[in-house]
Formats: C-alpha cells, sequence, structure tokens
C-alpha cells in the first residue's frame, strides 16, 4: 500500500542574493511592577524604601518626651512650693508652737539675742489680748483676715501724708507675716502674706492666731512674746500682767525697738491711756468673743 507525501515546507524568503531573510525580532514585553503596572519610561520610579532600626525610629520622639518630662517636675516642683509645703507648715504649726522666724534670725545676726518663752492662750492674762485687738485690729473678730475699710483708709492717709505712713495690716496678716515671711516691704511679699492668712484663717481659727501672735511678736530688742515681754518690762508672768501694764505692752507694738514699755515717753504715755480705754470696750462688748 503506497503513504501520499508529507507536503513539502516552504522555503524562506531569500534577499536579493539569495541570502535567507532575517525572521523578525520578537515584540517586546511591558516591565511590570510590584503592583501589576505596566512601567512605560514616562513612568516615575519610587525609591526603594529605608529599612531603619528601632532605636533610629525613637530619635525624632527623644526630644518631645524629654521636654514633657521636664515640664512635669517643673510643675511638681512648683506644686510642692507654693501648695504643699505651705500647708503642710501651716497645719504642723496649729498644733506645734513655730520654733523660730526670720524676723528672730535677722536680730540674732544683728546681735540682739533671742529671748521668748512659748505660753498658752490661757496663760496669757486676757486683757492683753484685749488692749492688742483694741490697738492693733478692732475688728479682728469680724473680718476673715483682711479689714478693707482699715486697708483704704492706710492707703488714703499715706497719701496724704507720706512722711507718716499708716498700716491696714489685720492681726491675721501680721501674725502670717510674722512666722512665714520676712519684714520686707514689696509686692511679691505682701502677697506671700495675703495667701498665708487666708491659710491660718482657714486651718487655725482665731483664739490660735491671736495665741500665735501673742507668743512671736516683737517687744523690743530680742525679746518675742509676750511672757519674755513681761518678764523683762514688769518682772511678772504673762498671766499676772495687769491692764495698764497690758495697755502699755500693746502701745509699743509699732515700734517696739524705739518705744519704752516702762518709764515712756509722753506719747507712748497718751497712747496707752488711749489703748486702755479702747480695751474696756473690746472686754465689755463683743469684739472680743472669738478668744474666749
Amino acid at each position: 500500500m503506497a503513504y501520499p507525501e508529507p507536503p513539502a515546507e516552504p522555503e524562506p524568503p531569500k534577499g536579493e542574493e539569495g541570502v535567507p531573510a532575517p525572521a523578525p525580532p520578537p515584540e517586546a514585553v511591558p516591565e511590570v511592577s510590584l503592583e501589576g503596572t505596566p512601567l512605560s519610561p514616562e513612568t516615575p520610579v519610587e525609591p526603594p524604601l529605608e529599612l531603619t532600626t528601632p532605636a533610629a525610629a525613637a530619635e525624632p520622639g527623644a526630644k518631645p518626651k524629654r521636654k514633657g518630662r521636664w515640664i512635669r517636675r517643673i510643675l511638681i516642683v512648683f506644686a510642692m512650693v507654693t501648695v504643699v509645703i505651705p500647708v503642710a507648715l501651716t497645719a504642723i504649726y496649729r498644733f506645734v508652737p513655730p520654733p523660730i522666724t526670720l524676723l528672730m534670725v535677722q536680730r540674732m545676726f544683728e546681735g540682739k539675742g533671742l529671748n521668748k518663752h512659748w505660753k498658752s492662750l490661757k496663760n496669757i492674762t486676757p486683757a492683753l489680748a484685749q488692749a492688742v485687738i483694741a490697738a492693733e485690729d478692732a475688728k479682728f473678730c469680724e473680718h476673715h483676715g483682711f479689714d478693707i475699710e482699715a486697708i483704704e483708709k492706710a492707703i488714703a492717709n499715706n497719701e496724704r501724708n507720706p512722711s507718716r505712713m499708716r498700716g491696714g495690716s489685720t492681726i491675721s496678716q501680721q501674725t502670717a507675716k510674722n512666722v512665714f515671711l520676712s519684714q520686707d516691704r514689696n509686692l511679691v511679699r505682701k502677697g506671700l502674706e495675703a495667701y498665708f492668712t487666708v491659710l491660718i484663717e482657714a486651718l487655725w481659727g482665731k483664739k490660735r492666731i491671736i495665741e500665735v501672735y501673742l507668743n512671736v511678736v516683737e517687744w523690743g530688742p530680742g525679746t518675742y512674746g509676750a511672757e519674755a515681754a513681761a518678764q523683762r518690762y514688769f518682772h511678772v508672768d504673762a498671766k499676772h500682767l495687769t491692764r495698764p501694764q497690758a495697755a502699755r505692752l500693746a502701745a509699743i507694738l509699732p515700734s517696739p525697738l524705739k518705744w519704752k514699755a516702762v518709764s515712756p515717753g509722753p506719747y507712748v504715755a497718751q497712747r496707752s491711756r488711749k489703748i486702755g480705754a479702747a480695751a474696756v470696750t473690746v472686754r465689755e462688748t463683743d469684739l472680743s468673743t472669738c478668744i474666749r
């Protein structure tokens, strides 16, 4: 049986001189990015991502963290100085006698010595508290630390007579200044005085304020408190001071380093008589009910 012959393969085309023509170039395959998008010559190629270590990545945030830490520390210190320490110290002095004041330290450096003996209010004659209220702060039992009317009168008087300055501080303000602050006259000290006045009014009460005042106030060179003053000037205990003696001590409070409780000059003697008369009013009215 005969099989048909297979068809002959076509010969490749030949050139002019019988040389086979070159095969057509393969069709170009476009490049594809990792995301599957064809890349053309106009397509911008993004640079590869840089790998960073955890330490390097944390560096940019290190400065803000340190700054925030310093701010927190400053706020803590500010709160300690302005709130925690003053409130804690005031609370302690509600029950514990203040051991020493800045004025006492100053006077010791000036060579005036230190003579003080703490006495509870019950061991100080009521006549002295009444005389001090009559002389320094007639509204002591009524106000909450500040006598606005007295302050306004003092300002008006000082504008009229700059050579004779008059103070409008209450016993509460004087106690705050004597216990916690210096005697400097500036706005910062006055502001702190007001702050401590609010604290002692809130935490101590009137009886404790007058008790502390009578024990720390300056009554002469190196002499602080009613007991030391009574012993120095009249040679008696503070509990046994007479009313005229109490009026004399109250009379020299504005200038205890210059004025004398014993053998006083005409001005102090006259002032003592006025204070004695005013103390009777304090004693017989409600002006001293808060310390009874």
